[in-house]
């Protein structure tokens, strides 16, 4: 059967680093002197120095405007409606950019299948029909959207451009994960809150996927569900944006499903056979879990640590920069093994393997 293979990988990300900015907001915002110093050394522990936002900071003090553009007015923040406004704009220009980093001028008249993942942004005609226009695909481009699932849903797009190159051997799938966390801010400045907002940001990745054997060989795809655990991240759609609950359990409850459950996501192999891990950089706590919980190396997840470090978490397309990072370095070859999580709670693994 034909094998499919992770040919090449752009990514982008806004102009406006905000990371720094959000953190000096935060002490200000926090009420109570005992959560703003927890915050402070949470924001030290995160390992995150950089995060990118479609949105500028706004000026000093930022009691009132938080953002350059007036978009997000304190005791006004915006509706679900002008969010999903931003939205299309917004996820088309930063598309474009990934895109034009993958390169498809050669490829564009043979695409044949074009994914789009996204859990930040609705709109239809929706985002796949605006960048089959803007790239210049063709009208009969087949396109699918994969929407709303979450940080792992960039395993859900690769395991469907797979089935689609096994089944057509001439198949050409641009995949296009794009995030604008960004858009959705809650005016909700308790603790808790704080902290999920310190690790998100925006980011776009594209790959391209077809049966020529070059980049990473794509093979067994596999997915679980951590019990009683349903509960811990969600995502609800709210009249004032799109509203996430993300547990402070979610890291111990994933450390110990993995060293029960663990082997079974190996396969055949053990974890010293796997060269290359491309975890998904939900936070430094996430990827704690995972060393500790598989009995990692110390520099196994360094591909991870290093995105989460220069980006933040950018819910599915941060696996995608992960992967990029192993494309682009000369000395990552051998057995890998990648995995997301996601509401569920879900884990989603896919083994590839780099000559």
């Amino acid at each position: 059967m034909t094998r499919a293979w992770l040919n090449r990988i752009g990514t982008a990300v806004p102009q406006h680093d905000i990371h720094a900015e959000f953190v000096d907001f935060a002490r200000t915002a926090l009420a109570d002197a005992r959560g703003r110093a927890l915050f402070d050394r949470m924001a030290e522990l995160a390992d995150i120095e950089h995060r990118f936002s479609l949105f500028a900071p706004g000026p000093k003090p930022r009691d009132r405007v938080l953002d350059s553009d007036g978009f997000y007015l304190r005791r006004a923040f915006p509706s679900t409606g002008a969010r999903m406004a931003r939205y299309r704009e917004a996820a088309l220009a930063l598309s474009r950019q990934a895109i034009a980093a993958l390169d498809i001028a050669a490829e564009r008249s043979a695409i044949t299948h074009l994914i789009v993942a996204s859990c930040t942004g609705f709109t239809a005609p929706g985002l796949d029909f605006d960048i089959m226009q803007d790239a210049g695909l063709a009208p009969s481009v087949e396109r699918t959207i994969v929407g709303f699932m979450g940080c792992f849903a960039a395993v859900n797009a690769l395991r469907l451009a797979r089935h689609i190159v096994r089944s057509e051997a001439d198949a050409k799938v641009l995949l296009v994960n794009l995030e604008l966390s960004s858009l959705h801010l809650q005016e909700q400045w308790e603790l808790e809150k704080m902290l999920s907002f310190l690790l998100f940001g925006d980011g776009c990745g594209a790959c391209l996927v077809s049966a020529e054997p070059v980049g990473l060989a794509l093979d067994r795809f596999h997915a679980a569900v951590i019990p009683r655990s349903a509960e811990l991240i969600t995502w609800h759609i709210g009249d004032q944006g799109f509203e996430m609950h993300l547990s402070g359990q979610v890291p111990g409850r994933i450390r110990r499903w993995l060293r029960e459950h663990g082997a079974g996501l190996l396969g055949q192999r053990t974890v010293h056979d796997i060269a290359l891990w491309a975890v998904h950089a939900g936070g430094r706590s996430i990827l704690d879990a995972v060393q500790h919980g598989l009995a990692l190396p110390p520099d196994a997840l360094r591909f991870s640590r290093d995105v989460l470090r220069e980006y933040g978490n950018m819910s599915s397309a941060t696996l995608v920069f992960v992967l990029e990072r192993i494309l682009r370095s000369s000395h990552a070859t051998g057995d890998g093994l990648a995995m997301a999580f996601g509401p569920g709670l879900s884990v989603e693994t896919f083994a590839f393997h780099r000559p």
